[in-house]
């Protein structure tokens, strides 16, 4: 963790940087102009982040989770540590802030889609936090965002569960061949994105499954013999082979 704390702070940012966004304009003449936003002197980058990371592992039971992690974000942008992706690292720290707090399961909520739909006002409303300490609105507005974004999330998950049993019902009307292709379906459901030989490496085929049922019910002769298990085994295996064979069994006393 510390040779991990010097890396980090390796790369904060040493030189002074500025965010340029996208102007908002009535009118087309003004179309492309670009408006700068001023952020965290480097010399108190290393003081800032250290401060943010005491209130991220601050005990407040005051603020919900939700609430904190809005704040987070405006902070951890309006410091923007690194020379680039800030923008991406401020995304993910909601997600990773959730699911810390078990508010998500799994990182599904990603704000990305929302804040580009909305860029001008993002940008405005977090110049607005730092040049007039207008909290309100931005929480509003993130708040919004993400009611947005899970409604979305969710709406995506039930069309997606709803694909999946669609098709289980198309392969099961397949017949005979349904059993090889519902194991290829199971595994694309968990790994949607897959190899060829990747794929052959972990569906068990229809031969080694046979033969693990062959070797659970019909012990090989490597079986200990001192074992009950052991001491029954030839026994099983010469039933066995005089039933494939059409012949009586053949019993061992």
């Amino acid at each position: 963790m510390i040779a991990g704390a010097h890396k980090l702070a390796a790369s904060l940012r040493k030189f002074t940087d500025v965010i340029l966004y996208p102007k908002k304009h009535r009118r087309q003449e003004t179309a492309g102009a670009m408006c700068v936003s001023l952020v965290t002197p480097p010399e108190l980058v290393s003081e800032c982040m250290n401060a943010l990371e005491l209130f991220l592992h601050e005990e407040r039971k005051d603020l919900t989770i939700l609430i904190r992690a809005g704040l987070i974000h405006v902070q951890f942008e309006s410091i923007h540590p690194f020379l680039d992706g800030n923008g991406r690292l401020g995304r993910l720290l909601i997600t990773f802030l959730l699911c810390a707090a078990g508010v998500l399961r799994e990182p599904i909520l990603y704000l990305s889609l929302y804040f580009k739909q909305h860029r001008s006002a993002y940008y405005d409303l977090l110049d607005r936090v730092r040049t007039k300490g207008d909290w309100e609105t931005w929480l509003d507005f993130f708040l919004t965002g993400v009611r947005d974004t899970s409604e979305q999330a969710a709406t995506a998950a039930r069309r997606i569960l709803a694909l999946f049993q669609e098709h289980q019902r198309q392969i099961e009307a397949l017949g005979r061949p349904a059993a090889s292709v519902l194991r290829v379906f199971e595994h694309l459901r968990r790994s949607p994105i897959v190899s060829i030989p990747g794929a052959a490496g972990k569906i068990p085929t229809v031969a080694e499954k046979r033969t693990a049922r062959t070797n659970l019910f019909y012990p090989s002769d490597s079986v200990d013999c001192g074992t009950e298990a052991g001491a029954r085994a030839p026994q099983w295996k010469a039933t066995w082979r005089a039933n494939t064979r059409g012949r009586a069994p053949v019993t061992r006393g």
